[in-house]
């Protein structure tokens, strides 16, 4: 028999209790208890980037992290990034073609919202360091920098 555990989080702004078992993934809970699909089960070895979210605002590999480890956090996943900077975000990946199947996107815009909080503006080399660990099949990189790089201009000027 499995013994379940409650922890108590939130998620998006919204507090939550959720029994979870000792081998439950974040990116399982999130996706198939809380229903946000947005945050994408990819390689389930942390290579990709697909599942990120941020922890405590701290970018996560939430295939990689045990839900019971959100207990007294605050997780973000892309439906809870409502600010400036992930609006700007979504016109710019749109604006610069930075988007093809979308399925790494999600992944992209979380670490590219972190990435704008604690680099106003970054160069072009730091947006590559951050988010060199979002693999995309589609689009390339190019597109995707070009957005972030033009968010940041946008959110600075």
């Amino acid at each position: 028999m499995k013994m379940a555990r409650i922890i108590t989080f939130t998620i998006n702004g919204k507090a939550r209790k959720e029994p979870v078992e000792a081998n439950t993934l974040l990116v399982n809970l999130i996706r198939e208890r809380l229903t946000l699909t947005g945050t994408k089960y990819a390689c389930g070895i942390g290579e990709c980037g697909a599942c990120t979210v941020l922890i405590n605002g701290k970018p996560a590999l939430s295939c990689l992290t045990l839900a019971a480890e959100a207990d007294g956090k605050d997780v973000v996943t892309i439906e809870g990034l409502n600010d400036k900077i992930s609006t700007v975000l979504r016109e710019t990946f749109l604006e610069e073609g930075a988007v093809q199947c979308g399925f790494c996107t999600p992944g992209f815009l979380v670490m590219s919202s972190y990435l704008l909080k604690e680099k106003p503006k970054p160069t072009e080399d730091e947006v590559k360091k951050y988010v060199k660990g979002n693999l995309c099949r589609c689009t390339g990189y190019i597109g995707v920098i070009r957005a972030i790089m033009k968010a940041s201009e946008k959110i600075n000027n």
